[in-house]
């Protein structure tokens, strides 16, 4: 059945929640996690390496973390991220793992069904989010228990919970969409998750005096939030739905929209913005060894992928990218050799195998390192422009892979607003959404949060900080209100009404 029919519910009077949540990947799996009762306590077995944080957890140990001073417990640290409550909750998660080790969690888990927050989940597909349209046989950037989500061992679920060593102990799309769906199954989440939705508006509202009904907020303080969208059912009908909520949370993650390169000819049908579109042409046949060489721009992991798949196939590859090839920025400097060989290769292709220094190691590829695309020809052809020239190549196809920005269209002004510069569209590194540190509330708008990649949080391993410091934000905020409820029943899920 439908999320809510809007010919069985009169439109002036849908239904209100607590909270809703808008992205069923693993942001908003972990999030309803934590909202629907599960409890983070100290294992009273477990000791912290860090000594100072250990005391801060032991001085409060009978409170679950959620209850706790997350600024308190968070002062001090420091990890990969730059959010506080991030690498916190990773500590506690993963103590001492940036130094290689893999010391059990120091939380224990308990679920409390008077605390249960009723919320809803928004989903365009099944829980997981963009892990299903990822590359199946590649493997993750992180390792498989990085990505795995409180309660349940990323193991346990996956490979007979066995560790497949070092290298292979990196999981592939695959297997993390899979580990992320049974998830939301086996901790009785699945009441809470609306799938096939697709939210088109998300606009603030107050209520006005009795008989006044309601407006648009432009003001600030409190209101409710009108969200509305539709839910595909039965194939292709779609279904109106429209819902009111106290807060939303944009867990939308940033992978919607390819970022573009602005050029002359980048509509052109063979310029494209998905290692998807390199995958199907190898596998119909449209390209091969004699085919000309196909043009990747970009020096991230995606970019790097790529050219793993092109080389893998025999298809020649010219590699254009504006750093240069010792840039501290690039992510291989990032990456342990032992753990991401196939990466390691490719960056010492684009050392050793310039256009300026060719060599016959690996003669179908050539890197263009401190070039830029000037323009795509309808003769399919390029133009990259160096420090001192321009060249001209015929290709077979282009793939632009420089990063992908969110999609918040469903906000006023695509929800730029929200950004740390105004003035500028959202972006996950140089423009991320505003934010609270602790709370994750927008600093715009209160009443609205955002998580993951949204506030600069790309790994796994982190976002969960966010769900962590939203939970602990609404549990505080919602209990003095009353809104908990005795049963963890959830509010309905796919099958509200």
């Amino acid at each position: 059945m439908p999320l809510l029919e809007e010919t069985t519910v009169p439109r002036e009077h849908p239904p209100t929640l607590p909270v809703v949540i808008i992205g069923n990947g693993p942001s908003g799996i972990c999030l309803s996690y934590l909202l629907s009762g599960y409890k983070p306590y100290l294992d009273p077995s477990a000791v912290h390496p860090n000594h100072v944080l250990y005391r801060k957890l032991q001085e409060t140990r009978h409170l679950p973390i959620t209850e706790q001073d997350l600024e308190y417990l968070s002062e001090g640290l420091e990890g990969r991220s730059g959010n506080p409550v991030a690498v916190l909750f990773d500590t506690l998660l993963h103590p001492n793992a940036d130094f290689g080790y893999e010391f059990p969690p120091v939380l224990q888990w308990r679920r409390d069904k008077q605390q249960h927050l009723p919320h809803l989940v928004l989903g365009r597909a099944t829980p997981g989010g963009a892990w299903h349209v990822m590359e199946g046989s590649m493997l993750t950037i992180s390792l498989g228990i990085w990505m795995e989500l409180p309660g349940i061992n990323y193991r346990d679920l996956t490979n007979n919970g066995k560790c497949r060593g070092v290298t292979n102990d990196r999981a592939t799309p695959e297997e993390i969409s899979s580990y992320y769906r049974n998830y939301v199954k086996l901790m009785g989440l699945k009441q809470n998750f609306v799938d096939n939705t697709y939210v088109t508006s998300v606009q603030k509202l107050f209520r006005g005096h009795e008989g006044e009904g309601l407006e648009n907020d432009e003001g600030e303080g409190g209101g409710l939030w009108e969200v509305r969208g539709y839910q595909r059912v039965q194939g292709d009908t779609h279904v109106p739905f429209c819902l009111f909520s106290e807060n939303v949370v944009l867990a939308t993650g940033a992978s919607d929209s390819p970022a573009q390169l602005g050029v002359e000819g980048e509509e052109l049908p063979f310029v494209f913005h998905s290692i998807s579109a390199l995958g199907l042409a190898v596998s119909r046949k449209k390209l091969g060894p004699n085919s000309d060489p196909v043009l990747i721009v970009g020096a991230g992991l995606s970019a790097a992928d790529a050219v793993l798949c092109a080389c893998n196939n025999n298809i020649s590859v010219l590699h254009a990218f504006r750093k240069h090839v010792d840039d501290p920025g690039l992510i291989f400097k990032q990456l342990p050799k032992t753990l991401y060989p196939e990466y390691h290769k490719v960056y010492h292709m684009m050392h050793s195998q310039t256009h300026a220094t060719p060599n016959m190691l690996f003669p179908d590829y050539t890197s263009f390192p401190e070039h830029c695309v000037v323009s795509f020809q309808p003769d399919m052809k390029c133009v990259l422009q160096g420090s001192n020239s321009l060249k001209a190549f015929k290709i077979s196809m282009a793939l632009v892979l420089i990063g992908t920005h969110p999609n918040l269209f469903f906000l006023k002004g695509q929800g730029q607003y929200l950004g740390l510069d105004p003035t500028k569209p959202i972006s996950c590194k140089q423009n991320p959404v505003d934010v609270h540190p602790y709370t994750f509330e927008c600093t715009k708008d209160p009443g609205l949060f955002a998580m993951g990649p949204l506030v600069g949080d790309n790994f796994v391993r982190f976002l969960k900080g966010g769900a962590l410091g939203i939970a602990s934000c609404l549990l505080k905020r919602l209990k003095k209100k009353g809104k908990l409820i005795a049963e963890g029943g959830g509010v309905g899920g796919g099958e509200f009404i």
